[in-house]
Formats: structure tokens, C-alpha cells, sequence
């Protein structure tokens, strides 16, 4: 049986009522609010075939257990959205489409994989991996900062990165890793073929099996004073050079 977990906000509650109603075992509403945001939301929900339960606000913020909810909170089975990263693969080379992969080595704070996964939505990512022992999973804050992208992206937890990587390498993905250090800047990669950016944890960057296990190690332009982007920044800089790349 699936694992249950709890959606709260708009955002991340009208995302799985799109793309998976059926998870859906119980949702709540608050129900003093009758604004039209919420309205729209009920009249969503009724269509497909869930019936919210008004309840009150101090019930929802015992449910969110700390997160925004905004007033609309939903218990749902846990949702998997790929078994492993072959599967992805194999469903793309079926279709002739190069792959685009985002690996997080170490990301730990729930609102950077958020954000993270936000931008591989916007940016066409098949799915975003990450070690099982040093990444956050996918909690209601991640959830809620997603903004629903956790329902579109496949976000896959492995137990050894570095194996991972080098199995990537047996498919013919290019690994390109970031590195302040890196000789190449972001802007001389070949974003047209089977490719994975590969991000470092907040502050500490690559670690070095997973640095030498890259195909390639570029930078990020710096010319101001800051050193370092966030890794959610970071991450759609380097994807958005591949997409237009490859929408050129």
C-alpha cells in the first residue's frame, strides 16, 4: 500500500487534482474562506469527483504541521512518478529525444529542492537525482516551494550517486559538473546531446568522487562581487543554456 502523505497550498493541491485526482483520499478546506480563488478551487475539485470538507483553520495548521497552507490541505497516496532512471531512459531513446538530467549531489534543504525542481519543470528535465543519505525527500515544504513540479518530475533517490553517474556514462549521458575552479564556462557545452548537469550541495559544492566521475567541469561566469550562486539559481542558469541550445 502507498504511503500517505500531506499536500498543502493551492499550488501543490491543484497540481495532484491534475495530474493524479485519483490519489486523493481526503481534502480539506477552510471554511471561513469564500473568495473567489477559493470558489474556482472547489468547482475544480467537484469535477474531478472529490468533495472538500470545510474544517476549521486551526484544524488545517495542526494538518500542514507548519506549513503554508493557505486554507486548502489534501491527504494523498505518495505518488511515484518513475521506478528507476533506465526506465526514463529507455522510454526516451524510444522516442529519439536526447535526455536532459539534473543530479543534486547533496541538497539538503527542502526549499532549494523545491526551487530546484520548479526549474526542471519549466526546463524540460526528465528527472532530477539525488543520493538517498544526503538529500531531503520529498516533504510538504518541497512540495508547497515546487509549486507542483514534484507531481511532474520524476524525482528519483539512489542509494550511490557515483554509481549512478557511471551507469549514466554506459547510456552514453554526458555528465557536466560545476565547479567555481573549472577552466570551461557553462556557455562552451554541447547542450544537444544526452546530457546531466550535476550540482553540488549548498556551500560545499561537488564532492570529489562525484567531481572526478564528470565528464566535464565548467563554471559560471562571476563578474560581480558574490562568489557563488544558490544551488536552485545555479541550476536553472545551467539548464536554460541547454534549452537554448537546443530550441536554436
Amino acid at each position: 500500500m502507498s504511503s500517505q502523505q500531506v499536500l498543502a497550498g493551492f499550488h501543490a493541491v491543484t497540481a495532484r487534482l491534475r495530474h493524479a485526482s485519483e490519489t486523493i483520499q481526503e481534502l480539506y478546506i477552510e471554511a471561513s474562506r469564500h473568495d473567489k480563488r477559493m470558489q474556482a478551487f472547489v468547482q475544480q475539485a467537484q469535477a474531478a469527483g472529490i468533495k472538500p470538507r470545510p474544517v476549521s483553520a486551526e484544524r488545517l495548521d495542526g494538518m500542514a504541521r507548519g506549513t503554508r497552507h493557505q486554507g486548502v490541505v489534501a491527504l494523498a497516496n505518495a505518488r511515484s512518478l518513475a521506478i528507476d532512471v533506465d526506465e526514463i531512459l529507455d522510454d526516451l531513446d524510444d522516442q529519439g529525444t536526447p535526455a536532459l538530467l539534473l543530479l543534486l549531489d547533496g541538497v539538503t534543504d527542502p526549499h532549494n529542492l523545491g526551487a530546484c525542481l520548479r526549474t526542471a519543470d519549466a526546463a524540460g528535465v526528465h528527472a532530477v537525482i539525488a543520493p538517498k543519505d544526503r538529500a531531503v525527500g520529498l516533504n510538504q515544504t518541497v512540495q508547497r516551494v515546487a509549486c507542483g513540479a514534484a507531481d511532474t518530475v520524476p524525482y528519483i533517490m539512489v542509494t550511490n550517486l557515483a554509481r549512478t553517474m557511471r551507469r549514466l556514462k554506459e547510456r552514453d549521458i554526458w555528465l557536466v559538473g560545476t565547479d567555481d575552479q573549472a577552466n570551461g564556462s557553462l556557455h562552451q557545452i554541447h547542450g544537444r546531446r544526452a546530457m546531466a548537469w550535476v550540482m553540488g550541495a549548498e556551500g560545499e559544492g561537488l564532492r570529489r568522487l562525484t567531481r572526478e566521475t564528470c565528464d566535464e567541469l565548467v563554471r559560471i561566469p562571476m563578474v560581480g562581487s558574490v562568489e557563488s550562486l544558490n544551488v536552485s539559481v545555479a541550476s536553472a542558469v545551467c539548464l536554460y543554456e541547454t534549452v537554448r541550445q537546443r530550441l536554436d
